[in-house]
């Protein structure tokens, strides 16, 4: 008995001592327990308190409104509309074929269509939204929305669109906006949003970074699905900056008209502020086109046209200038002292140089002409025989001086220098020595010679405002960053030619427009809106051969639409007081007088309609000298040939 009473004792202390065991690794692990509740709730409390509102709150980037292109009267030309879009999250679905399929049969889905958001999951974040549709309608978002459960990872968005309300009349100047490629993607978290456009051309490439504004943000609280729950705060940003053109829309689309269905260009300038007033070119295109995105057939429309019309003429299309270029050779003839205004050169038709033989455009020529009545007859070998007095070195030195052989300043990109050519500019581009030829064939502006039109343009402001290298400019602002800043006036310097030999030039213009024989009488303004000057140029692109010339196939209505002359025309208005220069070039239109002068005179005539003050500033560009009555274009008429 007492065995099992001391049996008995020691479970009794064998089961005390594990009690106590057993108790106090409780109490430790108690204490550990709540040393380590202390240590997250209280001493990293912030980080997880941190941590859990950011599962919780979603920020979301706003996208700022693309900052509006206005004319020079506030006209708008380039805004933003409403956009309803569907977008597609990959993380979202498991599926993204599937999804795509669902969502085609509620709304049209292109293979293209399907392709590219493809292509764009590939590049983005799994969590970045890729835009399926744009510009979707009323009953499209109400479609959608109903079947919402079906389509796991579609969002429907609502933000803005760009639009243009002129469509095509002004779509190479302006630009077009489209979507950002791989290669365009920069450090601006503004390209990686759904819908994200820029700059693609004209004015919206330009100042890209100024119309796109700096974005916003939005704080949402979202559940674990990711569903908005409610908005916590938003932070606006700043909107795209406004820029204002130089162009009156009104004339712009004028200008458009009158071209119609020709192919060319239409450039209106202010002669004294070098301010661009009309800058046209047609065949266009329709910059909301781009915008929403071009299918594959309207691609291959656009690049197929032999008329180019993607091709921004007024700057990137370069042509012989032909007998436009006649006032420069006579400058350069007047100021070099080769030839005397009243002097005359005998014109025959033709020309010989050696065995060669350089005809007028007149068969049987225009008999002596002095050096005005060669500008109002366009008088081909008046030309060729002051050229070869002057050497093509120094025909191209005053070619510079009224901007050819180099980009005219506007800005845009694409701008073309065209070609002012020298014995050793063709020794350096061609390896070749040059020829007396071809010093003739310069003198009336073909050969080598290459100009734009804008150049035309600055040309003939140049001369109209008494010999001031103004130069174009076509917004009110100047890019700089994300921000802009006004344009200071031009101050431009003098040519450094001679009043009474820029007042011959003028002379010979305001025949040309108003003398009987003159060239371009047919174009003379309605009464009542002044007189103008001007020149009319046709421009061979192909040689005529001795054959044909016999044969008589010289008429550009003979020939296919490729091979027919352009046809130019240059002007400026109010001859007695300048304010407006107009250049024009229709591509293969034929004669300049027939086909370019009345197109210039229409818009010229409208031009001074809309603007009826036409009154001569203090002085003819800012920061320049006050010319004298020459210099201002105010000559004097000549008498007036019965």
């Amino acid at each position: 008995m007492r065995a099992s009473v001391h049996r008995d004792g020691d479970r009794a202390k064998l089961f005390t001592r594990r009690a106590a065991m057993l108790g106090a690794g409780k109490v430790v692990l108690v204490s550990a327990l709540a040393a380590r509740m202390y240590y997250l709730q209280i001493i990293e409390g912030d980080k997880y308190k941190t941590l859990a509102d950011e599962n919780r709150i979603s920020l979301r980037l706003l996208p700022p409104p693309r900052g509006r292109i206005v004319d020079r009267f506030g006209a708008p030309m380039a805004i933003n509309q409403q956009n309803f879009r569907v977008l597609l999250v990959s993380e979202q679905t498991r599926d993204v074929g599937a999804t795509l399929d669902m969502l085609g049969e509620i709304i049209p889905l292109t293979d293209f269509d399907r392709q590219r958001v493809v292509r764009e999951i590939r590049r983005k974040r799994s969590f970045m939204p890729v835009t399926v549709r744009e510009n979707l309608t009323w009953e499209d978002m109400a479609r959608i929305h109903v079947n919402a459960p079906d389509l796991p990872g579609i969002i429907i968005d609502e933000g803005l669109a760009r639009a243009y309300p002129h469509g095509d009349d002004a779509a190479h100047v302006l630009g077009y906006v489209a979507a950002v490629s791989e290669a365009e993607l920069t450090d601006d978290p503004l390209l990686d949003l759904p819908g994200a456009r820029i700059g693609k051309g004209g004015i919206e490439r330009e100042f890209d970074l100024a119309l796109r504004g700096r974005g916003g943000n939005s704080q949402v609280e979202v559940n674990a699905l990711g569903r908005v729950i409610r908005e916590l705060s938003r932070e606006e940003g700043d909107p795209g900056a406004e820029i204002q053109l130089t162009l009156d829309v009104r004339l712009q689309e004028f200008a458009s008209r009158q071209i119609g269905e020709e192919s060319g260009s239409c450039i209106v300038m202010d002669v004294h502020t070098g301010e661009v007033l009309a800058y046209a070119a047609q065949p266009s295109y329709d910059p909301n086109a781009f915008n929403r995105g071009l299918t594959p057939d309207e691609w291959k429309a656009l690049v197929s046209n032999p008329k180019a019309p993607l091709s921004n003429k007024p700057i990137s299309g370069q042509y012989a200038p032909g007998s436009t270029f006649k006032m420069v050779v006579a400058l350069a003839a007047l100021e070099a002292g080769v030839i005397r205004p009243e002097q005359t050169v005998y014109c025959p038709g033709h020309m010989s140089l050696g065995s060669a033989r350089f005809h007028c455009w007149k068969k049987h020529g225009h008999g002596a002409m002095n050096m005005t009545e060669a500008i109002k007859n366009s008088c081909d070998v008046y030309f060729y025989e002051i050229a070869k007095r002057l050497g093509v070195d120094r025909i191209a030195d005053m070619g510079r001086r009224f901007s050819f052989g180099e980009p005219t300043g506007l800005g845009l990109a694409g701008e073309r220098s065209g070609t002012m050519p020298t014995r050793a500019w063709k020794q350096a581009a061609l390896g070749q020595p040059w020829h007396q030829g071809e010093t003739l064939i310069a003198g009336i502006g073909q050969g080598y010679v290459l100009a734009t039109p804008m150049q035309l343009a600055v040309m003939t402001a140049r001369l109209a405002n008494g010999g001031f290298a103004v130069n174009p400019v076509v917004t009110r602002h100047v890019p700089k960053g994300r921000e802009i800043q006004e344009r200071p006036p031009q101050k431009a310097p003098d040519l450094g030619i001679s009043r009474a030999s820029l007042q011959i030039v003028q002379n010979g213009m305001w025949e040309v427009v108003n003398a009987p024989g003159g060239t371009a009488r047919k174009a003379r303004l309605p009464e009542g809106l002044g007189e103008m000057a001007g020149k009319t140029g046709t421009a061979q692109v192909r040689r005529i051969t001795k054959a044909e010339r016999d044969a008589g196939v010289t008429k550009n209505e003979d020939l296919p639409w490729e091979r027919r002359d352009h046809a130019l025309f240059v002007c400026y208005a109010p001859y007695d007081a300048p304010r407006y220069a107009v250049a024009v070039v229709i591509e293969h239109g034929g004669g300049g007088s027939t086909v370019a002068a009345p197109i210039a005179s229409a818009v010229m005539a409208e031009t001074l309609r809309l603007d009826p003050s036409r009154k001569v500033p203090d002085s003819p560009v800012a920061g320049g000298e006050a010319p004298d009555t020459v210099g201002s274009g105010a000559a004097v008429a000549p008498e007036k040939e019965v």
